[in-house]
């Protein structure tokens, strides 16, 4: 006897129990073609009643852009803000970056005049300087056989280079400045 009255399983428990198993078997056995009329019923209302902002919409797809499997993550590996000595006096020191892979090392200096830097192994590479969502093509630097890079481009808030050399494509990881 479970019960305190001694009638057993009148206590309520299993009755709710057994209305919950039958209410999922229901939604088990729903028609697929429902449920994607369901799902666009819902985007198409959401469409409406809480857009998404077009400046995201561009960002997300230019995000998607830039993923590609033949594309290799540099890894940051030396940042003076992080790893640097202070140099006392020194107003506006330049940030000194260094980002690596298995095959490829990239040494970047960002001032406010712009960057500079070089690619190891020396080797010509195009390096495009992504920042943000852009309307256009990002600014890009060429590095010369030496493999050194100098440009006046004013990099402000979050970026990332993306290099193309003749054997792969490369990017670093996002940084703010």
């Amino acid at each position: 006897m479970n019960g305190t009255d001694g009638t057993e399983g009148t206590d309520g428990f299993d009755d709710e129990l057994d209305a919950d198993a039958a209410d999922l078997a229901e939604f088990e056995d729903d028609d697929p073609l429902d449920n994607d009329l369901l799902e666009e019923t819902l985007r198409q209302a959401a469409a409406i009643m809480d857009p998404v902002p077009a400046q995201l919409q561009q960002t997300a797809v230019e995000a998607y852009a830039l993923y590609s499997l033949d594309t290799r993550l540099a890894e940051l590996t030396f940042d003076s803000l992080v790893h640097g000595i202070p140099v006392r006096g020194a107003v506006d020191a330049p940030r000194m970056l260094t980002f690596h892979t298995d095959e490829l090392t990239v040494d970047v200096e960002v001032t406010a005049h712009g960057l500079m830097g070089q690619v190891l192994p020396p080797q010509e590479a195009r390096i495009e300087v992504l920042s943000g969502p852009q309307l256009a093509s990002p600014p890009s630097l060429t590095a010369d056989d030496m493999g050194r890079f100098a440009g006046d481009l004013n990099v402000s808030g979050p970026f990332a280079l993306r290099l193309r050399t003749d054997a792969e494509v490369v990017m670093t990881e996002w940084l703010r400045v």
